[in-house]
């Protein structure tokens, strides 16, 4: 299932064509090189129709049903963006039908889950399997990689890490709450991942949460919260700092410090949208990032990039469902510390 370089293009399918999927789909129909969508599942019949009237995508490639999907002989890898409780069961199915897999993080919301999508890829090493932990495509927070590799910080013990979104008053995330895992999972996530890369993947002990609702009441039937803070504590002593939240008034802010012995550096911060300021009588005053797709909008399309690439046999992922994996134990720690009130081991 991986072809030489020199190859016919990669072929895609996709399933779930929601906010995040759409794009997805845009980039692998409209700007990934070496690839063509070919196929498309939803069981939501306007994404169907979506998928063939924008992506022109032929009517036997369009499934309601995942099954059909992923045996569908058109197919040489899928793109997952389904609901997270989907994300393990279907990934085992598309590596058992012979496809490779791209899943949207986290790879799952327990640990037990996790596991087995590697058991399962690991008795297919021939497939490519990768988990959408988008930030590590990032150009700034690749080069800060580097610059920590490279020393240029000392040795890094300290991370401090946000994802902030805009406040949304519809509330759309509390109808998603039930399904997401919590905030720590679908937010924090990124971060624990950019903290566990940044500190050289130390072995995480501990963890603290907490958190406070501050606008959105809806979420305490899910015991979740619209602001959350955490403290991990790592093997050796690197320490890492989460702040999620989903109540800013301004944009989105994802913003992240590490701190070596030698020096800092910082990703992110100021949210602004681009590199205009505007001074007069009422202040000083930039455009702000009206949401996490923006920001990350380049870091997308390279991530796509990398996919398509290993499927193909040109370079090999750096990143891995290991590291999906502890991604997962840690916010699961996470969110148990935000409901006990206590320490939690991870």
């Amino acid at each position: 299932m991986s072809p030489p370089a020199s190859a016919a293009k990669l072929r895609v399918g996709i399933a779930g064509l929601g906010r995040l999927g759409r794009r997805h789909a845009e980039a692998l129909a409209f700007s990934t090189r070496h690839v063509e969508l070919v196929a498309a599942c939803s069981p939501v019949a306007a994404e169907l129709e979506l998928a063939a009237a924008e992506f022109g995508i032929a009517p036997e490639h369009l499934h309601a049903d995942f099954a059909a999907f992923v045996d569908d002989p058109a197919i040489d890898a899928v793109v997952l963006v389904t609901p997270t409780s989907l994300h393990a069961d279907q990934s085992i199915a598309a590596l058992r039908a012979g496809k490779h897999v791209f899943v949207e993080k986290p790879l799952a919301l327990n640990v037990e889950d996790c596991e087995r999508v590697l058991a399962v890829a690991a008795e297919h090493p021939q497939q490519v399997a990768m988990v959408g932990f988008v930030r590590r495509f990032d150009p700034s927070y690749r080069r800060a990689a580097e610059d920590i590799e490279a020393g240029r910080i000392g040795r890094p013990f300290l991370v401090r890490s946000q994802t902030c979104d805009r406040n949304d008053p519809q509330g759309f995330f509390v109808r998603f709450a039930p399904t997401s895992g919590g905030i720590f999972m679908d937010c924090s996530v990124h971060d624990i991942d950019l903290a566990r890369w940044m500190l050289g993947r130390p072995k995480a002990l501990r963890a603290f949460a907490s958190g406070t609702i501050a606008l959105h009441p809806g979420l305490a039937d899910c015991g979740d919260v619209d602001n959350g803070l955490a403290i991990v504590e790592f093997e050796g002593g690197a320490r890492a700092v989460f702040y999620a939240s989903r109540t800013l008034p301004h944009g989105h802010e994802t913003t992240t410090e590490v701190i070596g012995t030698e020096g800092t550096l910082q990703v992110g911060f100021g949210a602004a949208r681009d590199r205009i300021e505007r001074r007069s009588a009422a202040g000083v005053h930039h455009e702000v990032l009206p949401d996490f797709f923006e920001r990350f909008r380049e870091a997308f399309a390279l991530e796509m990039v990398d996919f398509v690439a290993a499927c193909r046999g040109e370079r090999a992922l750096t990143l891995t469902l290991s590291d999906a994996l502890e991604a997962t134990r840690i916010g699961l720690a996470i969110t148990r510390s935000l409901r006990s009130g206590l320490p939690e081991a991870v």
